[in-house]
């Protein structure tokens, strides 16, 4: 017996759900928040900007997975690794991968426009880059940053929408997330992309550790996590954050130690643990400690 229109619908916007991990949106959406958190000049962000912020992060992370998905198909159908993905193994249409990904790119412009004149002024230049990003690996080694980019467009765009501004002096700490979470997800995308350096070089797709080696990947992973970790005292010390920051940035410098602890160039059997277990502990310790930093100044 048929379901209907309905269980039909259900049914593929389960599949498209899963075709862009969307319980991965936790890595990034905890830096949304930080913008938003650390923008109000005094008090806090309204019941509006939360949840339109919420909804535009969802979004624009909908979109960037959803054109990643479209774009390396045939990529990932070539890859053992990800050939068992739910759009090269056919359990998703491309159809419906299009259609979840324009509606998210809409729902997004709305989100912009409900968020006031600059973040939808903003919004075309982030669309370039959230689309973009996944053909970078074809071009450049340096894919690892403009995906870490991307990503930092978050809380830059949370704090234009709260703040309503971003070149002026006292948006210092927009820039200073955007570079905390460029290194961030640069560092751990290169620890990431070491699982496929033998496949990119055969397939001709461009990364640091397939262009200079998984060791020096490594070790660029670690200094980019350095660099985060001196990005992340600077925007504390900028702001005169009070000690429960400084707490939760201990234990993030104790994470990110882990997660290079957890991968070495002759073992990358723990790298999913780095990867996804790791990562999600760093951006909720942050977002706790500047909230609990937030609620005692």
């Amino acid at each position: 017996m048929s379901r209907g229109w309905p269980g039909t619908l259900l049914e593929k916007a389960g599949d498209f759900l899963a075709l862009i991990k969307f319980e991965h949106t936790i890595f990034a959406l905890p830096f949304a928040y930080l913008g938003m958190l650390l923008a109000p000049q005094e008090g806090w962000p309204t019941g509006r900007q939360v949840v339109w912020i919420t909804v535009a992060m969802a979004a624009a992370r909908t979109v960037a997975m959803g054109a990643n998905r479209i774009i390396d198909r045939a990529v990932d159908a070539a890859n053992p690794r990800t050939a068992d993905r739910p759009l090269p193994a056919g359990r998703i249409k491309l159809t419906t991968a299009w259609a979840g990904t324009a509606v998210s790119g809409a729902v997004l412009a709305v989100a912009a426009w409900r968020l006031g004149p600059l973040p939808l002024i903003l919004l075309p230049g982030a669309m370039v880059f959230l689309i973009g990003y996944s053909t970078t690996k074809r071009i450049t080694w340096l894919s690892h940053f403009i995906l870490g980019f991307t990503d930092g467009l978050a809380p830059m765009g949370a704090w234009a929408a709260v703040r309503g501004s971003l070149f002026t002096a006292s948006d210092l700490p927009a820039w200073l997330l955007l570079g905390t979470v460029t290194t961030w997800i640069g560092g751990f995308d290169l620890i990431y992309a070491c699982q496929d350096v033998d496949f990119d070089r055969r397939a001709g797709l461009h990364s640091i550790p397939a262009r200079f080696g998984v060791a020096a990947a490594l070790r660029l992973s670690a200094l980019c996590h350095l660099a985060t970790l001196a990005l992340l005292v600077w925007l504390g010390s900028w702001l005169g954050l009070a000690w429960p920051y400084w707490v939760g940035l201990v234990v993030v410098a104790g994470l990110l130690a882990y997660e290079q602890r957890l991968v070495r160039p002759d073992d990358l059997s723990r790298l999913d643990v780095a990867f996804f277990n790791v990562n999600g502990y760093v951006s909720v310790t942050l977002f706790v400690s500047v909230l609990l930093a937030l609620t005692l100044s």
